[in-house]
């Protein structure tokens, strides 16, 4: 029989970990420093890069509230180019397996980032739970991108699983042994009041290839009395702003410690996501937008995962993926209507705090892990 210390062992493995700031790295990070304040003896096993900054020197090893974070060698190429992510990828495969043969006999959770983790999981340790923030290789394939001979290993690793937490109900109709829990946003996140008269739309977090923005753009040139900011970055970040119009403006990235006032800068925020890529992708953006009171307007299928929230619990609006005159009417309709634009933010707050803040999740989370650790 288990030890409960045994039963209360878990290895995190992700290319990105504390103090990075990409999405992986802060939900990753959140959850296994809620794990480590409840008396789980949690190890992270990650890379020595940044998101951003492939040559970032961080600490081999270091602990931080909690948490043992063992940064393991892989080449520093960085993200530019696909050649060089590629073998990025590969080392970071290598080096991780080695470390997680090391940890055979204890729970490991294995993220997507890099993809395929699962597969190196499933050949290190019996006990291993996936955590799905995207399906590899049906996104890339979904962005013309060939990927062969993968499916199949990587449908192996998902049936050798303990369990694979997915993000939404339609990714779990592509899973087996599914567990759904959305992510969340960080529990710091307040609304704050907005004092400028001139109503703005913002788009926050990544501007990449799954994500739709001429719809985007050709509103932005029919609203010139709407301001539109862009917060972040992003493979589609360049061509954006060379399209957009002066009532547009671009932000980098911002801290953490700033979100709340970074989301609250704006009326309402937009979402798009690619429609070949529902049940593939969620995006986290969603639960930030919430957190911090502000309508949603989304532009996607209309029976996406996320559009299905939206409509049900009205805290924004779906507008169809190259509908221009239906988003310019959204947000027209929004401008005009500020009470019930506030309404719907409202509405999602209430939402969150109901169903999307951390609390939920680490919940269910350790459920998920109790029952398979032992």
């Amino acid at each position: 029989m288990s030890t409960p210390n045994a039963r209360r062992r878990v290895v995190f493995v992700n290319r990105y970990f504390h103090p990075d700031h990409s999405a992986t790295s802060q939900i990753a990070s959140d959850l296994a420093f809620h794990l480590a304040s409840r008396g789980w003896d949690v190890t992270a096993v990650t890379s020595r890069q940044r998101y951003d900054d492939p040559a970032a020197t961080l600490p081999r090893s270091e602990s931080v509230r909690g948490v043992r974070i063992l940064r393991i060698w892989s080449t520093r190429f960085g993200r530019a180019g696909l050649p060089g992510r590629a073998v990025d990828y590969l080392t970071f495969y290598a080096s991780a397996l080695v470390a997680l043969l090391r940890r055979r006999k204890t729970l490991i959770v294995a993220a997507t980032d890099p993809p395929l983790l699962s597969v190196v999981a499933a050949i290190a340790a019996p006990q291993v739970v996936n955590w799905i923030q995207d399906l590899f290789p049906e996104v890339a394939e979904a962005l013309g991108i060939r990927v062969p001979f993968v499916k199949g290993l990587r449908d192996w690793s998902l049936r050798r699983a303990k369990a694979n937490v997915v993000l939404g109900e339609l990714m779990a109709t592509r899973v087996p042994r599914a567990v759904v829990i959305h992510n969340w946003a960080d529990s710091d996140l307040r609304p704050m009041d907005r004092k400028d008269a001139t109503f703005t739309v913002g788009y926050s977090g990544n501007l990449g290839r799954a994500h739709e923005f001429a719809s985007i753009v050709g509103a932005m040139q029919r609203l010139p009395n709407v301001r539109f900011v862009f917060t972040g970055g992003g493979a589609q970040l360049a061509a954006v702003r060379a399209a957009a119009p002066s009532n547009a403006e671009f932000r980098a990235y911002v801290p953490r410690e700033q979100l709340s006032e970074s989301l609250s800068s704006v009326d309402a925020h937009l979402v798009s996501l690619q429609p070949s890529l529902e049940g593939l992708i969620v995006p986290s953006k969603f639960y930030g937008i919430l957190a911090v009171a502000r309508p949603v307007i989304f532009i996607g299928a209309r029976d996406g995962e996320l559009a299905r929230i939206i409509d049900r619990h009205g805290c924004g609006v779906v507008v169809e993926s190259g509908d221009v005159e239906g988003l310019v009417r959204a947000i027209e309709t929004l401008a005009s209507d500020r009470s019930q634009s506030a309404a719907m933010g409202l509405r999602g707050r209430e939402l969150y705090l109901h169903r999307f803040a951390p609390a939920h999740a680490f919940a269910a989370w350790e459920r998920v892990l109790e029952e398979n650790a032992a």
